[in-house]
């Protein structure tokens, strides 16, 4: 169910004639989920992977430009994700718990990806219109399941954008606490914080 973005690393560092671009990404999460954002250069990088300079620059001018290539493929594989959960579980109250779960699903399974789309963010959306239309649909996806869920008298008819922050605000945190290891190893602690918040925000925010 979960596809796997072009980030990801895997067990072999090659790389095929013509995706290069996909090497570059995946070596860099690597370093990022080993070494932490600030072990990241994009000569480092290059030279791991046995590239040129001339090769290097031709995918990503600098830094950020490789950084905001990661970001807009995490959140792609997101956007996906999230409208996934809501509809394989039917939208409603399910669909918000499922895609709660997704998010944070989403945060443990890729943190490096994570901490690049929202650490980052401010500083590598700036002037990156295609990055920003990234990450704005992935907020869509919540917005709508926000408008469906007001349509269907579920919750309150609250600014949609406040609600959408709010209930951001919420997984968004169990995320980073998962990432950072303080809710322990294994995924069954997040998963049932993200469960049991959720559940504790509907109340708030049911209308009825």
């Amino acid at each position: 169910m979960w596809c796997r973005i072009a980030g990801m690393p895997r067990k072999r560092r090659s790389y095929h004639h013509g995706d290069l671009r996909r090497a570059l990404l995946r070596e860099a999460a690597r370093t990022i989920r080993e070494e932490g954002v600030s072990g990241v250069t994009l000569r480092d990088v290059g030279r791991r992977l046995g590239v040129s300079r001339t090769a290097l620059y031709r995918h990503f001018a600098d830094k950020s430009a490789l950084f905001a290539a990661i970001a807009r493929d995490g959140f792609q594989t997101f956007t996906g994700d999230l409208r996934h959960a809501w509809q394989a579980a039917g939208g409603g109250r399910k669909g918000l718990s499922a895609m709660g779960a997704a998010y944070v699903r989403f945060a443990v399974d890729n943190p490096a990806h994570y901490r690049i789309m929202f650490g980052g963010f401010k500083h590598l959306s700036g002037s990156d219109a295609a990055l920003q239309g990234d990450a704005a649909a992935s907020f869509q996806v919540l917005l709508d399941a926000i408008a469906s869920m007001q349509s269907a008298a579920l919750i309150r008819d609250d600014d949609r954008v406040a609600l959408g922050r709010f209930i951001w605000a919420t997984v968004h945190g169990i995320a980073m606490l998962a990432i950072d290891g303080q809710l322990g190893p294994g995924p069954a602690v997040s998963e049932a914080l993200t469960t049991f918040a959720l559940e504790r925000l509907m109340t708030g925010i049911s209308k009825n």
